[in-house]
């Protein structure tokens, strides 16, 4: 097991061994919805909150919260299905959906009221999950997918299966990481790196076309509940002024925030701001 004290500077350690050692800290449960068998994992204890990663995603988008959010809750972390170590299911939101929703009402302590933060393409999820569920309190949205309004995308992204070695591959994932999911590439470190990279490596759904599609206003409010919704400022897949106006109007049960100084993946890049307001959001 790999050890990391207070004394012990994270930039030094790699990647790998940080993500090992957060794992030394959960629980690992497999749920099966119908023949779909889900990955989660667990830390800490107290009121249950579910992190939805987004597309080319997994547990890891969260790697940079999930100690803050688990020191009163009980956080779950899945690979959801097609993703990561989980089992595939066809590339359709409905059908996530509903594996979703069963293969958390078999979590212990979900059974009752619980949360629900999802990102980019995990928000969407997310709201339809809320929707559906009944048992969701509050649903916080990082840089969701699904708002149907402009996107701000200025650089094509790069087919990293196509390269030849591991040193193409490493020049392919950080050319994505700067021209999609961050807005300063000094942020891009190694753990960005190692989970971008891990992540994309393991997806087999296809989540782009229904990110792109624009209903995330209709889950919303069907769920009906109490929502944050909050985007990075230079976030590349949404006008974050924009898209939190055309969620929350006429809705006085959701608002919005504004991260400054962060791109798409806003709880990786602004992870102490997201951390402070996902906290003192977040019932425990």
């Amino acid at each position: 097991m790999t050890q990391i004290s207070s004394k012990t500077p994270v930039a030094s350690i790699q990647p790998e061994a940080q993500a090992a050692a957060l794992l030394q800290q959960s629980e690992r449960i497999v749920t099966d919805a119908d023949g779909c068998r889900m990955v989660w994992r667990r830390f800490g204890e107290g009121h249950p909150v579910v992190l939805l990663h987004g597309g080319h995603g997994s547990w890891l988008h969260w790697v940079r919260n999930i100690e803050a959010l688990a020191a009163h809750r009980a956080v779950w972390a899945p690979d959801m299905p097609g993703f990561g170590e989980s089992d595939d299911i066809a590339s359709d939101l409905s059908v996530m959906t509903g594996t979703l929703v069963r293969g958390i009402r078999q979590l212990p302590g979900c059974d009752k009221a619980l949360s629900l933060v999802g990102f980019s393409f995990g928000g969407l999820v997310a709201a339809n999950v809320a929707a559906s569920l009944g048992t969701v309190c509050r649903l916080a949205l990082m840089g969701s997918g699904g708002h149907g309004g402009i996107r701000r995308q200025q650089r094509a992204l790069v087919d990293w299966r196509k390269a030849g070695d591991a040193e193409a591959l490493a020049v392919a994932m950080r050319y994505n990481l700067e021209a999609f999911m961050l807005a300063d590439p000094a942020r891009i470190d190694a753990m960005a790196m190692y989970a971008h990279t891990e992540s994309c490596r393991l997806t087999r759904f296809r989540s782009k076309n229904i990110s792109r599609a624009g209903d995330l206003r209709c889950a919303l409010d069907r769920f009906g509940g109490e929502v944050l919704l909050a985007w990075g400022e230079h976030d590349v897949t949404a006008d974050p002024v924009r898209a939190i106006a055309a969620m929350t109007q006429d809705s006085p049960r959701r608002e919005g925030r504004v991260i400054a100084n962060a791109g798409h993946w806003v709880q990786y890049e602004a992870h102490a701001p997201v951390n402070a307001l996902l906290d003192g959001w977040l019932p425990t």
